[in-house]
């Protein structure tokens, strides 16, 4: 099997595990939690309580009209779905942390999606606060996404310049800094 053909398993594998994990902590937690009494895992930092968030990320949009917003969380999701898995198949097989961080984000968004057309809106249930000052509501798959995103962002930061064949080029063998030079 080529090193493509592995990532590419390695990487839908990966999705689907999230995919996985995130529909087996909402059940449960639709299941086991209440929504009016939240279930303390470390008190005062962290609690396990049920919300049904119809927005989008941080519940943003949560106001728009339930047609809008339907269609507006499930067209673009589905899209960028798509786009992230045909870019995931055909991204090159040494591109290792940015093919893990597509992998994060696919399962995530899948994730959501799936939450989107069963139920018409986003089960979370991981509340972290501090005091009065709370963090919003998130699950799962928006943990595997924020993930990816940030190691997108790192790769996107401190990848090292590659040489023409496309590897990153040994520190030895980078070109020294443009030096200014005069015209004779």
């Amino acid at each position: 099997m080529t090193r493509q053909a592995t990532g590419n398993v390695w990487a839908f594998s990966v999705s689907a595990s999230v995919v996985l994990a995130d529909r087996f902590t909402k059940m449960a937690a639709e299941a086991w939690l209440d929504p009016i009494r939240p279930l303390p895992v470390i008190p005062g930092l962290f609690d396990l309580t049920l919300v049904r968030n119809p927005g989008g990320v941080f519940g943003i949009m949560r106001d728009l009209s339930p047609g809008i917003r339907s269609a507006l969380f499930t067209i673009v999701p589905a899209l960028v779905i798509v786009a992230i898995a045909v870019y995931l198949w055909r991204l090159p097989g040494d591109q290792r942390l940015v093919r893990a961080a597509l992998a994060l984000v696919l399962g995530g968004a899948a994730g959501n999606l799936i939450d989107r057309i069963r139920l018409g809106h986003v089960v979370d249930f991981l509340d972290v606060y501090w005091r009065d000052h709370h963090w919003p509501a998130f699950n799962i798959a928006d943990s595997a996404i924020c993930v990816g995103v940030g190691l997108m962002l790192f790769e996107g930061i401190f990848a090292r310049p590659e040489k023409a064949g496309g590897r990153p080029a040994p520190a030895d063998e980078r070109p020294p800094a443009a030096k200014e030079t005069s015209a004779p």
